[in-house]
């Protein structure tokens, strides 16, 4: 009996270690990853002040979708002569259906002057057609393209990205929930 106890003693000691070196693993990766002990919140201007790092070198870069209607479309974001806000919205989250709305009631760009708005929604295998094109706004550029949120390491929906074309860089990224959550972090950023 004595020995029957041992063994199990043992063999429970061994599942402990094994335990804890696969949570020690787990945390090595997340550590890589940027999470970490003694993170804080910060405020949304904070993160749209400070860019994160992204797959894009350099900061920003042109990039091809498609249209509603099939087309192919370049968006050249550097080389120009006014800033680019990329808009990456999604038909699914409640949040980017406020912002789907608003653009119908107000000008999402207000007051700033200099400055394109280009929304950006993923492809056809991740996004409703039909339903972009009922919440897709006229007189707005919409493209369709899932690898641009990868190359700008779009975090969550809604998420915006404010480019600067003479110099090509992301001068300001981040979350919002309105029109006006935006403009007043894309002027903190200009």
């Amino acid at each position: 009996l004595l020995i029957i106890e041992g063994l199990a003693i043992i063999l429970l000691a061994v599942l402990v270690v094994g335990l804890l070196r696969s949570h020690a693993e787990i945390l090595r990766a997340l550590h890589q990853l940027g999470a970490g002990v003694g993170d804080h919140q910060e405020n949304a201007a904070d993160r749209f002040a400070r860019p994160r790092p992204r797959l894009v070198a350099n900061g920003a870069q042109d990039f091809v979708g498609t249209t509603l209607g099939g087309s192919t479309v370049h968006i050249g974001v550097s080389g120009t002569e006014h800033r680019t806000l990329l808009a990456f919205l999604s038909t699914g989250c409640a949040s980017c259906l406020t912002l789907w709305e608003g653009m119908r009631r107000e000008d999402p760009l207000e007051g700033l002057e200099n400055t394109r708005l280009v929304l950006v929604a993923k492809d056809r295998e991740s996004e409703s057609q039909s339903r972009l094109e009922q919440l897709a706004p006229a007189g707005h550029t919409l493209v369709r393209t899932t690898e641009a949120w990868g190359e700008y390491g779009v975090p969550v929906t809604p998420y915006f990205v404010l480019v600067d074309g003479v110099t090509g860089a992301v001068i300001g990224e981040g979350s919002a929930s309105s029109w006006g959550q935006v403009r007043s972090l894309i002027g903190q950023a200009v």
